[in-house]
């Protein structure tokens, strides 16, 4: 079972949460987070990516830069631009997305329950990545940005929250991408316990996003506890967490674009394609695929529809999953791509950007594209369950939860 527990959020104040709330801070490369401060310079990216105030060929991992997120966070606090909730509550949070609403439970989760597999992840980390929040969450003595948790179907959960949202909500406002937001704080003692008894019932929580916020929260809550400097009930033992049920989570394409060929020539990519895949005949309009077992490809200037071949599947939960059939055939042996979450010669480009955008791609920096099918939530839990890992970037969600609405404040180090 899962430990779920409600926090004293620092939350902004009303007024000024429409302009305060970013997009997570892993969306956006170096140059699009220095291009998104300099244009809105009070939202909570400059607090999540402190390195756009420095000159860009500042160290972004430097000390220098997390002192720096940790005094734009302590002067909005002075400024009263943020307030902390005098008694610990959940947050029922409701993400509305092209007329689909979405409700979820924002709590703390333990982070035991993470090493322990019961928040389950389907991704492994980047070291850097991970010393890189883990460095922000010490400086700031705050976890900004929650974990995006999904968890199986759960009705009384949902009741309880659907009722929660006949109250006066403390947010409500639609953000710049259109993604409405809305939240209502639960205090109520009864209300309190009958939600962490249904949490309790919940069984694994499978983390859809944010697995290096998760993994820094962890290592952080496991050294201070070897050193003596907090125990189980510690705040900085928990760490911030927004879950909703998986019959409520909307996945995305992931796609991917090459930066070259590796050295071949197109008609030799075109024919190494043949060998693993079924491949459709060239065509202008962009192909996206329509079920699972079809990847489009842009190769030369022209579209081709591929399809998997079932010989090659293999029988465990992630050898079936189009991103794994990609990666295995086709990237690692034919383009010398075996570590795709740290090579530099392939980008990853999430579902919300047009075909014709990766389109673009390649004729201006790039050489291929290939558009997935959406991994589907069933199969993430399937691998997940398997103990099982993705490869990196199998799935994009969307909407995706708002950094610097609510924050969870850890104890200061000893």
């Amino acid at each position: 079972m899962a430990h779920i527990h409600p926090f004293r959020a620092i939350r902004p104040v009303q007024e000024q949460a429409e302009i305060i709330t970013a997009l997570p801070y892993d969306v956006y490369n170096k140059n699009e987070a220095r291009i998104a401060v300099r244009r809105a310079p009070d939202s909570f990216l400059a607090i999540d990516r402190p390195e756009a105030h420095f000159p860009e060929n500042t160290d972004i991992y430097a000390p220098a830069v997390y002192r720096k997120a940790a005094e734009i966070l302590q002067k909005r606090m002075e400024d009263n631009a943020f307030l902390q909730d005098d008694e610990p509550g959940y947050y029922v949070w409701e993400l509305t997305m092209n007329g689909r609403i979405q409700t979820g439970l924002s709590a703390c989760v333990s982070a035991e329950d993470y090493r322990k597999g019961i928040v389950s992840k389907h991704e492994n980390t980047r070291l850097e990545k991970e010393h890189d929040r883990i460095c922000h969450i010490e400086a700031c003595e705050a976890q900004t940005g929650p974990v995006l948790l999904v968890h199986r179907s759960c009705p009384e959960l949902s009741k309880v929250l659907a009722e929660s949202k006949t109250q006066t909500p403390l947010y409500d406002f639609t953000d710049f991408t259109g993604v409405k937001h809305r939240i209502w704080r639960i205090t109520d003692t009864d209300r309190v316990g009958l939600i962490t008894d249904l949490a309790d019932q919940l069984g694994t929580l499978y983390i859809a996003d944010g697995h290096h916020r998760a993994a820094a929260a962890s290592a952080i809550a496991e050294k201070r506890r070897r050193l003596g400097q907090a125990d189980e009930k510690s705040e900085s033992q928990f760490f911030l967490m927004t879950m909703f049920p998986e019959e409520e989570m909307l996945i995305l394409d992931y796609n991917r674009l090459l930066k070259s060929l590796n050295g071949l020539t197109e008609e030799e990519v075109l024919e190494e394609v043949q060998r693993v895949f079924g491949v459709g005949e060239p065509r202008v309009d962009p192909y996206r695929p329509r079920k699972k077992g079809e990847i489009g490809m842009f190769l030369g200037g022209r579209w081709y529809r591929l399809r998997t071949k079932e010989e090659y599947y293999g029988a465990d939960p992630v050898s079936v999953l189009d991103v794994e059939y990609l990666q295995k055939h086709l990237l690692e042996p034919v383009f010398g791509i075996k570590e795709p979450g740290a090579d530099s010669r392939i980008e990853f480009v999430g579902g919300d950007r047009s075909m014709r955008e990766l389109e673009r791609r390649c004729h201006v920096d790039a050489a291929c594209a290939f558009v997935m099918f959406p991994t589907s939530m069933r199969e993430l839990m399937a691998v997940a369950d398997a103990g099982m890992l993705m490869p990196p970037k199998s799935t994009w969600f969307e909407p995706k939860l708002r950094t610097g609405l609510l924050l969870h404040r850890i104890e200061p180090a000893k």
